[in-house]
């Protein structure tokens, strides 16, 4: 099973905490998932912002080599109702690709305030979207599977 991270490089330090976080979450997910304890296969996309997410969910839903996608990334509310615009680009255009495709996302986008609220969602495991994101994605797929 092979799955595809899509992580948006604004905000990349913070975006790079989750990253790292779905990569822990996908190599213990390996583990409890195959008796030869190897991960997940993966493959990380990165994209400039949030708001060209959905096009490479387009992209990769439409090769068929996944099973699954992770979308993450950090969007910081700022003095603008550019933050509104996309913030909501970004969720219309992932259900979308969703539907569309047929193919399970777990959408971990943090939108927040500020970057200290991003910051507490980027942390350890236990609060990490990014680590957060693979149990979505691995729960998905074992509801879609055990539904053929």
């Amino acid at each position: 099973m092979k799955i595809a991270i899509i992580v948006s490089q604004f905000n990349a330090e913070i975006a790079d905490r989750l990253l790292a976080g779905a990569e822990r979450g996908l190599k213990d997910a390996g583990q409890k998932n195959r008796s030869d304890g190897v991960a997940l296969e993966y493959e990380i996309f990165k994209v400039p912002g949030a708001f060209e997410i959905p096009l490479m969910a387009a992209h990769l839903a439409e090769l068929k080599r996944f099973a699954g996608l992770i979308a993450l990334g950090v969007v910081i509310k700022g003095e603008t109702d550019h933050y509104e615009m996309v913030c909501r680009g970004c969720v219309d255009g992932i259900m979308r690709v969703m539907l569309d495709y047929k193919i399970p996302i777990a959408f971990e986008v943090l939108m927040v305030e500020d970057a200290k609220l991003a910051l507490a969602r980027a942390d350890d495991d236990s609060t990490n979207k990014g680590f957060v994101a693979v149990e979505v994605i691995m729960e998905m797929l074992r509801i879609l599977c055990s539904k053929q």
